[in-house]
This record gives C-alpha cells, sequence and structure tokens, in this order.
C-alpha cells in the first residue's frame, strides 16, 4: 500500500529493482510482473517463500500509518476497479491467526468477514485444509485458469458450515459434496446480503458481465464481487464430475466402505482423462523476457478455452490444467529453435518443472535426475549443457480436449487459436523479436501424449 503520489506505474516499474537492492539478489529467486491482469500483481519467490504482491495507491492519504485497517470502507474513495480489486484481495502476512494458512493466495478483508460469518472457526479451519487438498489434487484449484481459487473454496465451506452450525470437520467435508454438487447454479453462494454504498457491487441485474458468471461465489465483504468469473463451461462441468465423485466417497467413507485417502487420490489428467490436448508454448531465448511472456499467456488460456466452447457441436469439454511446465533448452541451429516452438523436447537440457502461480517447483522426478511427467518424455543431453548454442526458455500450458460424437476429422479450431494468439500478443510489452507463442495438437497414445494434427488441425 502507498499513498496516493505513488502511481501504480511506479510500482511495476521500479520496485523489483528497490526490493532485490534491499532483499539482495540471491534472496529473490524469481519476479515476474503481470500489470495486464485483472488484478495487477507481483508474483515472486523471496528467500523460498511464494508471495503473490499486489499493490494499491491510497487516494484519500498522504500517508501510510502503521495501524492502517483494511476494513475501512472509505479507504475505496476514489480507487479505481483495479486498485478496488486489489485492496480488497491483498496477500497478507498479518492476517488472524486464526487464518493465515487460508490467506496464502487470501483477502484480508474477506477474510476477516469469513471468520466472522462461520459459527466455529476450528471446524471451519480443519474442513478447508482437507477441501484445498482435495481440490488441488483433483487439478481443479487455480483461478487464473478458471477455477475456484483458495479463497473461493473457503466461501463455499464457509456456507456450508452455516448451514450445519454443530458438525464436526469431517461432516462438514462430507456435507460439503452433498451441498454442492446440487446447487441450483447460477443462484450465487453468499454468507450474507450484499452490502450497498457508492462503488460498485455484483448485480446480475444490472451488469451484463455479472450476468454471464456461471458459477457465483460472492465475497462478503464490501464492495462485493464474484470470486469465480473466470470459470467456464467446461470449469463447471469439471467442478461438478468431481464433486459427484467426492460426495460418493464420502459417503462410502461413512458408511464404513472407503478410506479417506481415497478422496486425496492426484488426477489423471495426462493419463486417463482425455485422448486429445493442446499444447501452449510460450518461449523466449530470455528467462527475465520468458515469465513475463509466460505469465500474460497463463492469465489468457482462459479466452481460448471459452473460444474452443464455442465449437460445442464438435468439442464437448476444453479443460486448462492447473499448472504449466517450464523448460530450458539448447539448440545448435535455427531449425532445431523451430523443433522446440512447435512442442519438441528433444533439447531440453533442464529438468521439467512445474509452474503455478509463483516460481516453478521441481516435478518429481524418475530417480535419474531427468523429469517425468505423464504423457512428456523428455529426451535432454545432459552433456550438452555446457555446449555453444541457442538457448531457448519454454513453458507450456496444456489443455485437455473431449470431442463430441458429431466430430469430424478435419475439425478445425485455427480461429479460436488465432483469436487467442491476437489477445496475447495485444500485450503492451509483447516483442515479436522477444516472444513467440505457438499451439500445437497432440494426442495421447497409451501413457504418452504424442503430436497430432490430424484431428485438431490449428
Amino acid at each position: 500500500m502507498a499513498p496516493r503520489h505513488v502511481k501504480r506505474e511506479d510500482f511495476f516499474d521500479l520496485f523489483p529493482t528497490v526490493l532485490r537492492r534491499f532483499a539482495g539478489p540471491s534472496a529473490v529467486s524469481s519476479l515476474t510482473a503481470v500489470p495486464d491482469s485483472f488484478v495487477p500483481i507481483i508474483k515472486l519467490v523471496l528467500n523460498n517463500i511464494e508471495i503473490d504482491l499486489i499493490f494499491v495507491a491510497i487516494e484519500s492519504l498522504q500517508t501510510i500509518p502503521k495501524d492502517l485497517s483494511l476494513n475501512d470502507n472509505k479507504l475505496l474513495d476514489g480507487l479505481d476497479q483495479a486498485g478496488i480489486r486489489a485492496i480488497t484481495g491483498p496477500v497478507s502476512f498479518a492476517c488472524h491467526s486464526a487464518c493465515r494458512w487460508m490467506c496464502a493466495h487470501g483477502a484480508q478483508r474477506v477474510t476477516d468477514e469469513i471468520l466472522s460469518l462461520v459459527p466455529e472457526q476450528k471446524t471451519f479451519r480443519t474442513a478447508l485444509r482437507a477441501i484445498k487438498l482435495w481440490a488441488q489434487r483433483r487439478a481443479i484449484y487455480a483461478n487464473i485458469v478458471g477455477y475456484p481459487g483458495g479463497v473461493a473454496w473457503a466461501m463455499l465451506v464457509a456456507r456450508v458450515c452455516q448451514l450445519y452450525p454443530h458438525a464436526v470437520g469431517a461432516t462438514i467435508v462430507n456435507k460439503f459434496f452433498f451441498v454442492m454438487k446440487d446447487w441450483q447454479w447460477p443462484v450465487p453462494v453468499m454468507l450474507k446480503e450484499i452490502e450497498q454504498g457508492k462503488e460498485k457491487v455484483w448485480n446480475p441485474a444490472i451488469y451484463p458481465g455479472d450476468k454471464r458468471n456461471i458459477m457465483p461465489i460472492i465475497t462478503p465483504a464490501y464492495p462485493s464481487m464474484c470470486a469465480t468469473y473466470n470459470i467456464s463451461k467446461s470449469g463447471k462441468t469439471v467442478i461438478l464430475r468431481e464433486l459427484e465423485r467426492g460426495s460418493q466417497i464420502t459417503n462410502n467413507i461413512f458408511y464404513g466402505n472407503g478410506r479417506w485417502s481415497d478422496l486425496f487420490k492426484k488426477h489423471t489428467f495426462f493419463t486417463q482423462d482425455h485422448k486429445y490436448y493442446l499444447s501452449v508454448i510460450a518461449s523466449s531465448r530470455k528467462a527475465d523476457a520468458a515469465k513475463a511472456w509466460s505469465g500474460l499467456v497463463e492469465s489468457k488460456v482462459r479466452i481460448l478455452v471459452m473460444q474452443l466452447e464455442l465449437l460445442s457441436d464438435m468439442i464437448n469439454l476444453a479443460r486448462p490444467y492447473t499448472k504449466g511446465f517450464k523448460r530450458v533448452h539448447q539448440c545448435e541451429s535455427e531449425s532445431q529453435v523451430a523443433e522446440v516452438k512447435k512442442g519438441s523436447m528433444k533439447y531440453q537440457i533442464e529438468e521439467t518443472k512445474t509452474v503455478a502461480t509463483t516460481d516453478p517447483e521441481l516435478v518429481t522426478t524418475d530417480g535419474h535426475g531427468s523429469a517425468s511427467l505423464p504423457g512428456v518424455l523428455p529426451d535432454a543431453n545432459p552433456d550438452g549443457a555446457n555446449a555453444e548454442g541457442l538457448i531457448l526458455h519454454t513453458y507450456t500450458f496444456y489443455i485437455g480436449i473431449d470431442l463430441t460424437p458429431q466430430a469430424t476429422k478435419n475439425l478445425n479450431i485455427s480461429a479460436a487459436i488465432s483469436y487467442f494468439k491476437s489477445v496475447c500478443e495485444a500485450w503492451t510489452n509483447y516483442n515479436s523479436e522477444l516472444h513467440d507463442l505457438t499451439v500445437v495438437p497432440n494426442k495421447r497414445y497409451g501413457a504418452a501424449v504424442a503430436d497430432c494434427d490430424d484431428v485438431l488441425p490449428c
């Protein structure tokens, strides 16, 4: 937070350098600024701690007092929509002690409201930890690509706690699936009535954008917003399918025929769930340019998903995976660079890393130091790491595709991809000499994903 004379542009242009100088170059292992996202953000890893850093300049203040409370609605005066979203959703390490574990990607104003609206905080905490683990394991936890984020899952659990105020944590988990699998969407999930005021609040009767929310979960803090505006038709289908699965498993547990470990089994996105995939590959020859470019592309993947959903007579489901995959390649010619941009991993020189909302964490390896990603089989030569050549940094985001029975062999999705690329390339910092974006169709054979352009030509 800053006083009114510090502008958002100052934050994104100057703060990364200031942070590195004060923290030390080795303390900041990754930093990606995404100023053009719905909530402008800097994503970084500081001393091995992942942080989403959001900025707001308070128009009504010349200085920022140390004891400033974000719950004061007067702080919203004079802010634009990006500023309001920022102050409503900052990452805070100073939030209520009972809710710090929830706030890693949460909002202090929203968090305080949630805690005040649940009957038993301890029960809420226990149930939410279980639901967040389940959502992460089932690959439906990522606001940026069209699934509920941490705060949205918290509000769903809080609503169930309100419905069953005397239940213990395990019962809340079971009732969570029971209630949410049959929720009459787009009826919104709300923890209290929406507070009216000078600022814009969620209202589908007035705002067309709010009316398009298909699974609205409304934040309780003023001004109320939809925390799940990103969810698409495909996302809703996947979420409801997982809720139904969760309900069956928890019922079996309560009947003595199942185990809690069954609920938390990992997804099979790459190995069983889909036959066809799209690989969205953002690349650059400069590491920093690749990070910034990939952050922008990741924030736009949901646009490609919605474009694919328009082909409803041919495409039944377009499901984005919740993480991207970072790779570094060493090539010896431009032809090899072209291969990498189309998805080849023959020249990979580092372990594949998964990319969530900040810097990557290592994928589980096969025990021999090479990346083990289902469906992606790197063939890197570790001896080539120090050889002279062309270095290319790529970030790949995957979309699983389910075709309808009416889909023809010559289904063409080039128009959807062209629109998606035009949106990404409209980024103010886009440089055609630095940034490249390719969308490649793949097909799963057994447990592997291979190049395929016979059914999904781009």
